[in-house]
């Protein structure tokens, strides 16, 4: 797995992180919530360990805003404070586990592989939401701040792809694969087309585009 730390401290950080290497898991690190707030939106993590004190940002505000773009990426607290309304803030704020410190480095390593465990084997969505725009997969319907988007086939599967990854740059490599199941380029412009279409109709006639272009990367939808 790959796990995003973050941490203030870091000889605690560096001790979670070999603990955690030890274990068979890759992590990055973070050494404050607005740091990691910016590793977080860059995707590809499967776990958020988060402290709840921190400078710049703490990890419950960090969590919010992760939550509010709408990553459901899960996020693992770590705290000092103790308290039973503590432990309700952090999950009402969006977290999934809270562990109070001082903690067993084995009960660490233990609730972040049952977090991804969770989310390997948790219960079907059926609906989608990135900011202000909203899917519901059984009724194949799609709507941007109440107003009716109509879309093809394929351009739901696209979306429903860039929702399922929102705030994470997707490759045209990944599109090519999990959209359209090709596992070779084909050598058109199919991609650019479909993108064009789908922009047109989520983005037009509002005043933030979300479905973006990242320059040599490919493509990023955001709240």
């Amino acid at each position: 797995m790959r796990l995003l730390i973050v941490e203030d401290d870091e000889e605690a950080s560096a001790t979670m992180c070999r603990g955690l290497g030890e274990a068979g898991h890759q992590c990055v690190t973070a050494p404050d919530g607005a740091s990691g707030l910016r590793a977080a939106q860059k995707g590809g993590f499967d776990v958020l360990v988060v402290d709840r004190m921190m400078p710049r940002m703490d990890g419950v505000t960090m969590v919010e805003e992760l939550r509010r773009d709408g990553d459901n990426t899960p996020v693992l607290f770590l705290s000092a404070l103790g308290e039973i309304e503590d432990r309700v803030a952090g999950l009402k704020a969006g977290g999934d586990d809270y562990l109070v410190k001082p903690y067993a480095l084995a009960e660490l390593v233990a609730r972040v592989e049952a977090l991804a465990r969770r989310r390997e084997t948790g219960s079907v969505q059926t609906q989608l939401r990135v900011g202000e725009l909203e899917m519901d997969l059984i009724g194949r319907t799609v709507h941007r701040a109440g107003k009716d988007i109509d879309l093809q086939p394929r351009e739901f599967q696209l979306l429903e792809f860039l929702m399922r990854h929102a705030g994470q740059s997707v490759t045209r490599t990944m599109l090519l694969e999990k959209v359209w199941e090709y596992h070779f380029d084909p050598q058109t412009n199919v991609i650019d087309v479909h993108i064009s279409r789908l922009r047109s109709k989520i983005d037009k006639g509002f005043a933030k585009p979300m479905l973006q272009t990242v320059r040599g990367a490919g493509y990023r939808l955001e709240a």
